[in-house]
């Protein structure tokens, strides 16, 4: 790609505050009785009950966290009965994790409660060109979160 810009840094550090606050904002548009679950909990289980059964390394890598890291979030899941595992019935070395029907129908949840607030702040706030300028940003941000680049540090 060419085009490569001296404001990366600055650009990413926006980013970065903006990611932030608007996550922020989106846990805080949910009810509090869904207060106590972490993003981290919330977007493993909704990938399990979008995308069905994993391992928790599948499911690790997805959200590209560490194995330890995503077998804390399960265990937390497991213990308020989100999430069960089942031994894979193709590989009996491997444990699938489940989401629940309570799971399940959280996971229904809290998305439609965020995703209310937020179409509604960006129909009221934004206009035309601005809504089209944040779809460009969202496939932008999908695709550098997809990305196979490693931090200096990770490598």
């Amino acid at each position: 790609m060419s085009g490569r810009s001296q404001r990366a840094p600055e650009t990413a550090a926006e980013l970065m505050k903006a990611m932030t606050r608007l996550r922020a904002r989106l846990r805080a548009e949910s009810a509090p009785s869904e207060m106590r679950w972490n993003w981290s909990q919330l977007t493993t289980l909704g990938r399990l009950a979008k995308e069905g059964p994993a391992t928790t390394s599948d499911l690790a890598q997805a959200e590209h966290v560490r194995r330890q890291s995503m077998a804390e979030t399960i265990a937390a899941l497991r213990a308020d009965g989100l999430v069960e595992a089942q031994p894979d019935p193709t590989d009996g070395r491997k444990t699938l994790i489940h989401a629940t029907s309570r799971g399940r129908t959280l996971s229904a949840t809290i998305p439609a409660a965020r995703e209310a607030w937020l179409g509604s702040a960006v129909n009221e706030l934004l206009d035309v060109a601005e809504q089209q300028t944040l779809r460009k940003a969202a496939a932008i941000m999908n695709r550098i979160a997809d990305s196979d680049l490693r931090s200096p540090q990770r490598n």
